[in-house]
């Protein structure tokens, strides 16, 4: 997947090369545990844990590197799945928050309606142009009913 924004990444003015992997910003017993936790909760085997963990990270820590600049970040329902599930332990959560986003909590700010504004495909290509390498059919399964965050929300 190819992505050009009119708006660059934070601190960058050019796609990364190289993808970014998600498992350098969680410890190796967090991430087995966050594995663990969506195949106990969702109807996952350990492969789409896996998958679906990876975006979410990707997207909570591109969200953080992000702050301030109000991109209208959005997860499809699959994705969205994960970064629940980042959040919810809420002690290894607030320590990512910690050491990538300054010591400030990335809120959660749903809506109860789904936007259809095309901010999950843009959040997929926001992703890719910060170096990671997206999963795109997790990103196009539910794009076009779009995500449930509020408008102009720095991350969740």
């Amino acid at each position: 997947m190819t992505a050009v924004l009119d708006t660059p990444v934070y601190g960058s003015t050019a796609p990364v090369t190289c993808p970014r992997d998600p498992h350098a910003y969680v410890s190796a017993d967090q991430w087995s545990k966050l594995v663990g936790l969506l195949m106990r909760d969702y109807p996952f085997d350990s492969v789409m844990a896996e998958r679906v963990l990876g975006q979410a990270v990707a997207y909570v820590i591109t969200a953080m590197e992000n702050k301030g600049r109000r991109l209208g970040m959005g997860p499809g329902r699959i994705v969205d799945i994960g970064v629940h599930t980042i959040m919810l332990d809420t002690k290894a959560y607030f320590a990512l928050c910690e050491k990538y986003n300054g010591g400030e909590y990335l809120h959660h700010v749903p809506l109860v309606e789904m936007k259809g504004d095309g901010s999950v495909a843009r959040t997929a290509e926001l992703l890719a142009h910060a170096g990671w390498d997206v999963d795109t059919p997790l990103w196009a399964a539910d794009s076009s009913q779009c995500t449930p965050c509020r408008p102009g929300e720095d991350g969740h």
